[in-house]
C-alpha cells in the first residue's frame, strides 16, 4: 500500500463516521483554538506596549533627582551644564514637571480643567519644560515653533499645544498666534505638536507646554525632581546612564542629602518583551493541557478502530501485508484526524482572536501570526502521530489467524 492509498483510506474512514470523528477532533479543536487565542492576545498586548514606548521615544533616559538642601547649585543647572558636555552622546535635556494643582484653561466659550478626572479624554494637563522638550519626548512639531531659550529665561507667557489639546481647544483651526487663558492669564500659542497616533495615549497628547520657569508660580517654586535626557542611540543610552549616575552620585548621597534614580525606556521595553515571552509560554502550556486531553481521546478512538477492523487487518496480513504498512496506515489516519482538528482549531482561534482584540484591546485587529498557525498545525499532527502510535503497533502485532477469527 502506497501513501496515497493510505490517505484515501483514512479520509474514507473518517467520512464514514462523521459524528464520531468530529467528537474525537473536538479536544484538538478546542486546544488549538485556545493556544492561538491566548498567544495572539499576549502578542497584541506586547505590540500595544511597544507602540506606546515608541511614541514616548526610544533612547529616552528618565532622571529623578532631589536634594534636601542645595550645596553647589540646583540640580537643573548642574544637569543641564553636564549634558552640554556630553553632546557626542546626548541630543537634549529638559525638566519635565507636571502641575498637579487645579488649573483652568479657556479659549472663547470653551473651558477645561486639569482636574477633570471623570473624562480622561477631555482632561488637559499642564507640563513645564525647556526648549528641548519636544526632542526629548519624541514630539513632532506640526506648526509654529518650539519654546526658545529666551522664553525660558524671560518666563514669557507662551505655550506649545499637544495634538489632543489643540483639537479640544481649536478643533481644526491653526492655533498659532491665538491666545488662550490659563488661570485667567493670557498665553500666546507659538506652536503645536502632531498627535502621537497611539490609542490610549490621550494623556500624552492632551498637554500644554509652558516654560519651566513658571514652576515658581504654578508649583509654588517646589524643587524640580524629574528630567528627561535624550540619547543619540541605544549604545549612547547605556553609556550616558552610567555617566549620569556617576555625576549625580558625586554630589547627592542616597539618604543623606537626597536621592536619585536614572533609567531608560529601553530597559522597560526589554522587560516587557521578556514578560510577554514568559506569558506566551505559560498560557500556551495551560492551553496545551487540553491538547493532551484531546490526544488521549484520539488514542482511545484509534483503539476502538483497531477492534472494529480486526478482520480487515487479518486479511491484509494473510495476503502478505507487512507490519510497517499496517503501522503507517493507522498513523496516517490518526494524523489526518488531528490535522483536520488543528485546521478547524486555527480557524476558530482566528475568529476568537479578532473578537478578543475588539473587546480586550480597544478594537485592535488581532490576527494570528504565521508562526503560531504553522506551529499549532504541526503540533496537532505530531500529537496524532504520538497518540496513534500505540494503537498502530497493537494493530500490527495481531496474528492473522486470531484476527480472522474475530467477529
Amino acid at each position: 500500500m502506497n501513501l496515497m492509498q493510505a490517505f484515501k483510506m483514512a479520509f474514507k474512514s473518517i467520512a464514514s463516521k462523521k459524528m464520531r470523528s468530529f467528537l474525537t477532533m473536538l479536544g484538538i479543536i478546542i486546544g488549538v483554538a485556545s493556544v492561538v487565542i491566548m498567544v495572539s492576545v499576549v502578542q497584541g498586548m506586547n505590540k500595544r506596549s511597544m507602540e506606546r514606548f515608541e511614541a514616548m521615544g526610544d533612547n529616552k533616559i528618565e532622571v529623578y533627582a532631589y536634594q534636601y538642601y542645595e550645596t553647589s547649585g540646583s540640580v537643573s543647572e548642574l544637569l543641564y551644564e553636564y549634558c552640554l558636555g556630553m553632546q557626542d552622546l546626548v541630543m537634549g535635556v529638559t525638566p519635565q514637571v507636571d502641575v498637579w494643582r487645579e488649573i483652568t484653561i479657556k479659549y472663547g466659550a470653551k473651558t477645561f480643567s486639569t482636574q477633570n478626572w471623570d473624562d480622561w479624554e477631555k482632561r488637559i494637563s499642564i507640563q513645564l519644560g525647556s526648549d528641548q522638550f519636544g526632542v526629548c519626548n519624541n514630539y513632532t512639531l506640526g506648526g509654529g515653533r518650539e519654546l526658545s531659550f529666551l522664553d525660558i529665561d524671560k518666563t514669557n507667557k507662551v505655550c506649545v499645544l499637544g495634538g489632543g489639546a489643540k483639537t479640544l481647544l481649536f478643533d481644526f483651526v491653526d492655533p498659532v498666534g491665538e491666545t488662550i487663558f490659563i488661570n485667567n492669564q493670557p498665553f500666546l500659542v507659538v506652536g503645536w505638536y502632531e498627535p502621537s497616533g497611539v490609542e490610549g495615549m490621550s494623556s500624552m497628547d492632551n498637554v500644554i507646554l509652558l516654560p519651566y520657569t513658571f514652576n515658581r508660580t504654578l508649583n509654588d517654586n517646589q524643587q524640580i525632581q524629574q528630567y528627561v535626557v535624550k540619547a543619540k542611540s541605544a549604545e549612547a543610552t547605556t553609556l550616558a546612564i552610567a555617566k549620569l549616575k556617576a555625576f549625580l552620585g558625586g554630589f547627592i548621597t542616597e539618604g543623606e542629602n537626597g536621592f536619585f534614580n536614572v533609567y531608560s525606556n529601553n530597559d522597560w521595553s526589554s522587560q516587557v518583551q521578556e514578560q510577554s515571552l514568559m506569558q506566551s509560554l505559560v498560557l500556551g502550556a495551560i492551553a496545551g493541557i487540553s491538547l493532551l486531553v484531546g490526544g488521549i481521546g484520539i488514542m482511545n478512538i484509534m483503539l476502538v478502530t483497531v477492534t472494529e477492523r480486526t478482520r480487515e487487518i487479518g486479511i491484509r496480513k494473510a495476503i502478505g501485508a507487512e507490519r510497517k504498512s499496517i503501522i503507517v496506515q493507522f498513523l496516517i489516519e490518526s494524523a489526518v484526524i488531528c490535522g483536520i482538528g488543528g485546521l478547524l482549531g486555527i480557524g476558530l482561534g482566528s475568529m476568537g482572536s479578532l473578537i478578543a482584540g475588539k473587546f480586550l484591546l480597544q478594537g485592535m485587529k488581532l490576527w494570528p501570526s504565521a508562526t503560531i498557525t504553522v506551529g499549532a498545525f504541526a503540533f496537532s499532527v505530531a500529537l496524532g502521530v504520538l497518540f496513534g502510535l500505540y494503537p498502530a503497533i497493537k494493530a500490527s502485532s495481531l496474528q492473522p489467524v486470531d484476527a480472522l477469527r474475530a467477529e
